[in-house]
């Protein structure tokens, strides 16, 4: 069978490309499953955990001492929830369902026990009695559980299960070895009602979890490996796997969907029709722009806008972070940071809060600017060619054009307002002159919280713009010196600053500034 980038579900070794994840695995079951711990594996959509349970899955079938039992909540209706009886029953028919072509003796034994199902007490006893026939460890896995976390009988399940759990180690009851619960938000952050009208201060019914302390994303070196998986099938293109993948990563934050997905534009659309099929810094570059670009929908993508526009503390968050003066510190116990961070939107950065990538940053950027847009925050037009220099962008001359723009409508704005949404709308006058053939993107601030650093990448050209608030010489010559660090980075010598002034009596100004052996072009707005 042909093997391709997957981007669509489970990925399967001989129908997929994959990265070399066997330590990540072999770790969660030397240090979890083989102790018998209960535990959950817990990602943003797509971030890889029921590739992951499928490779834990494949650990146990070769061994003996292990009976492995899958099963899903997905897709099974509502009917399951509606009291103990029916949960139970089809609790049970659903193992049978999922287990009839692999352990067909066992899948009839819940299909005819699943008959005598009254309440959790008559499951309780099954459960105890069937491990307890069992030679080998029985393991429950169950995915894509997030669904089922809105049904209070879950919920009591979940307690159940946790209740053997504890009468186990006590040696006073028999349960599953180990149980492993997979989805999006952390179970042991939802506490139980045992009753409707009773207050949720008891105990979460998953706080017996243990922590699962490896990584699902990917570091740069692990995305080599998909790489070397990729040229085991394709030995005559040439790619430069260490350069390629620390781009990949760079752009992607080593978010598993990203990766191959970002792979997958590059195979199949940019170089399928080109004599030359070897792989190149620029295809990373050209991928990134195919799959940030406003029109390229994907499931992940639905989902995080969803997610951003049904919540309005959470899309300030994010705002915040994307466009705010000062960084927020990464603290996990903090509801919008807890949030943003079960989604995958965000990342601990040295205790900061960081957008988790390149590519969210841009959709998230996208996003705003449009709602902002049509909420008629800006008001530009632009029939100016003079924005353009031959195939490259006049970034001086845009600058100017903006404080003019700035001037004419902002100049007597408020000061909080323009203190909080001034970077948004120099973004919202940048992004139409640059869409389409550019694109612009926010980095990580170095050492100072009240500075923004924006890089437009245009006709292959980098640009640094640094956006900050006048806060005095003493600042300023401070933020010019960590621009001028910043651009050592990129080993470029020309560099942008747009300052926002509030002083009564400032001056519309452009400067250039001569700084060490860099040309610094800044325009006070």
């Amino acid at each position: 069978m042909k093997r391709r980038f997957n981007d669509t579900g489970l990925c399967v070794r001989n129908m997929h490309y994959m990265v070399d994840t066997n330590k990540k695995t072999q770790k969660i079951f030397d240090e979890l499953i083989e102790y018998g711990e209960y535990f959950s594996i817990l990602g943003g959509r797509q971030f890889g955990k029921t590739t992951t349970i499928e490779l834990l899955a494949q650990i146990m079938e070769k061994r003996d001492d292990y009976l492995l039992i899958e099963t899903s909540f997905e897709g099974i209706g509502d009917n399951i929830y509606q009291n103990e009886t029916t949960f139970s029953k089809g609790f049970l028919m659903n193992l049978y369902y999922k287990t009839k072509r692999i352990h067909k003796d066992i899948a009839e034994e819940f299909k005819n026990e699943s008959n005598k199902m009254l309440d959790f007490e008559t499951l309780s006893d099954f459960i105890t009695n069937f491990n307890d026939t069992q030679q080998a460890k029985v393991v429950l896995i169950i995915d894509e559980v997030d669904k089922s976390l809105n049904s209070q009988i879950f919920l009591h399940f979940l307690g159940m299960l946790r209740e053997k759990y504890l009468l186990r180690n006590k040696g006073r009851d028999s349960s599953f070895h180990s149980v492993i619960l997979a989805g999006v938000h952390d179970i042991k952050t939802i506490k139980l009602k045992l009753r409707p009208n009773e207050e949720q201060k008891l105990n979460s019914p998953w706080n017996i979890a243990a922590d699962l302390n490896v990584d699902l994303s990917f570091k740069a070196n692990q995305i080599e490996t998909l790489l070397e998986d990729f040229l085991t099938e394709h030995p005559n293109i040439n790619i430069p796997i260490k350069e390629i993948s620390e781009k990949l990563y760079y752009y992607t934050g080593g978010y598993p969907y990203l990766v191959s997905k970002m792979c997958k534009i590059i195979y199949e659309q940019i170089i399928r029709n080109r004599d030359d099929k070897n792989w190149y810094l620029k295809d990373v570059e050209t991928a990134f722009r195919k799959i940030t670009y406003g029109g390229y929908s994907t499931t992940l993508f639905e989902s995080n806008a969803k997610n951003l526009q049904n919540d309005d503390k959470l899309y300030k968050f994010i705002s915040e972070i994307l466009f705010g003066e000062k960084q927020k510190n990464y603290i996990i116990n903090d509801k919008q940071v807890y949030l943003a961070k079960t989604y995958g939107l965000i990342k601990n950065e040295n205790g900061k809060c960081m957008i988790h990538n390149p590519i969210f940053s841009k959709r998230f950027y996208d996003l705003i600017l449009s709602i902002m847009d049509n909420a008629d925050m800006f008001k530009p037009t632009y029939s100016d060619f003079k924005y353009y220099k031959g195939e490259d962008i006049d970034l001086e001359y845009i600058l100017q054009s903006f404080q003019v723009f700035f001037k004419e409508n902002y100049s007597h704005t408020d000061k909080s307002f323009i203190e909080r949404e001034g970077r948004l709308i120099f973004l919202g006058y940048l992004q139409p002159i640059i869409n389409g053939s550019g694109y612009v993107f926010k980095e990580p601030m170095v050492g100072n919280e009240r500075r923004m650093d924006l890089v437009i990448i245009y006709n292959k050209k980098r640009y640094v713009i640094e956006l900050k608030i006048w806060r005095g010489e003493s600042y300023h010559q401070n933020g010019l010196e960590q621009l001028n660090n910043y651009l050592d980075i990129y080993s470029l010598k020309k560099g942008y600053m747009l300052i926002f002034n509030f002083n009564k009596n400032k001056v519309f100004k452009n400067e250039i500034i001569k700084y060490k052996d860099k040309e610094l072009y800044a325009v006070w707005a």
